[in-house]
């Protein structure tokens, strides 16, 4: 359900103010630290981001997705990391829980989550099964009432941090996605363990890691759905949070692409601002008009979902071409700072790397042309 006007714009607003205010300054030291400042996470908490997806009766703001899709695209105007604090709360932490838990689960989990209480995340990917994950081999063997979990998953985002993970295992022989089930899996049950956060290219503060469960006991009522179901939900969250990803996109385009017209309007060369150079002006329209186009995406296939249409293929779009265009809007930017950009002082450099997972996680550039591809075969055009 979607919040009253006023309340949305004032949410807005706070959000806004809050990037260009606490977050923008610090990003630097986050890139220096690999951390995020323990403060800032407790004022996320106190503006209730931890809990945008979530609905309001279990501690949340309970925003749509046109309205979470905004507030996205306000938070990628700094470095990704930020939000991935409270990112997989919001998303694929948090959402098969939203989808398929019981009334029992939710009311157990859901408000814990909302209010960053707990941090969760979502263990899907192996050491070899990346694209083709519903070849994942972590099992689930039935004993009684529990399920014995077995098996590593790798690159799992907040993995370091999070007292609770959504973890895909199998539980039958059928082949693919069909043997694979979902489980709530406490980080404190005995046999689970976190490796060493991996040195990443980019996004520096958000941290990923191996998880690692040895014979786990994950009591039966800590299985999402029925025995079967977990590739099915895999996907729904996958779909939402590909149109989360999307947004979050284009607002860091839209953050570069005003970053260059401040930086080009001042910097001269050849007697006159570069900002008057034709072929700069050509790099700034088509980092524009590509922007708008991938914000147009994301708030129509927001819309759409919102009105309970069916919008894999849309999310699949939407990602696909958001993330792809900025890497092109970074690459721009970097040519248009010239040396300065390819220097941390200013920051383009950073958020060259930053941008560069876009078209990795929650599915790959290629993984959506496949997507979009079968379902525009499946829908006649």
């Amino acid at each position: 359900m979607a919040l009253e006007p006023e309340l949305f714009d004032a949410l807005i607003d706070t959000v806004r103010r809050f990037v260009a205010e606490r977050l923008r300054p610090l990003e630097a030291e986050v890139e220096a630290a690999d951390a995020i400042p323990e403060h800032l996470v407790e004022e996320m908490k106190a503006l209730g981001l931890f809990g945008l997806s979530i609905a309001e009766e279990h501690g949340g703001l309970g925003l749509d997705m046109v309205e979470e899709a905004r507030v996205a695209i306000e938070l990628g105007r700094t470095t990704p990391a930020f939000r991935s604090a409270f990112g997989t709360n919001v998303g694929i932490g948090s959402q098969g829980l939203v989808i398929a838990g019981t009334p029992e689960q939710k009311a157990h989990w859901l408000p814990k989550i909302a209010r960053g209480a707990i941090i969760t995340s979502f263990a899907l990917t192996e050491p070899d099964v990346g694209s083709d994950s519903g070849s994942v081999k972590t099992r689930a063997v039935r004993d009684g009432d529990v399920y014995r979990l077995s098996g590593t998953k790798r690159y799992i985002t907040n993995a370091d941090k999070a007292q609770l993970f959504t973890v895909m295992a199998r539980t039958g022989e059928e082949a693919g996605g069909r043997g694979v089930s979902a489980f709530l899996v406490p980080r404190d049950l005995p046999g689970v363990s976190i490796g060493a956060p991996e040195q990443k290219m980019g996004q520096k503060g958000a941290r990923v890691a191996d998880v690692i469960f040895d014979d786990v006991p994950v009591p039966v009522a800590n299985r999402l759905g029925d025995e079967g179901e977990g590739f099915r939900i895999a996907m729904q969250v996958l779909d939402r949070g590909r149109l989360h990803i999307a947004a979050v996109c284009v607002g860091v385009a839209e953050r570069l692409i005003a970053d260059c017209v401040a930086y080009a309007s001042e910097r001269r060369q050849f007697g006159k601002p570069i900002a008057e150079h034709q072929l700069i002006q050509a790099m700034l329209a088509d980092s524009k008009t590509e922007a708008l186009a991938a914000r147009a995406l994301v708030l129509e296939t927001a819309a759409a979902k919102d009105a309970g249409a069916n919008t894999t293929m849309e999310a699949a779009a939407a990602k696909y071409f958001a993330s792809e265009m900025v890497g092109r809007v970074a690459d721009r930017a970097v040519q248009i700072f010239g040396g300065a950009g390819y220097i941390a002082d200013y920051g383009i450099e950073r958020l060259y790397r930053d941008v560069r997972l876009f078209r990795i996680y929650e599915g790959t550039s290629q993984i959506q042309q496949l997507i979009i591809a079968r379902e525009t075969l499946k829908r006649g055009g």
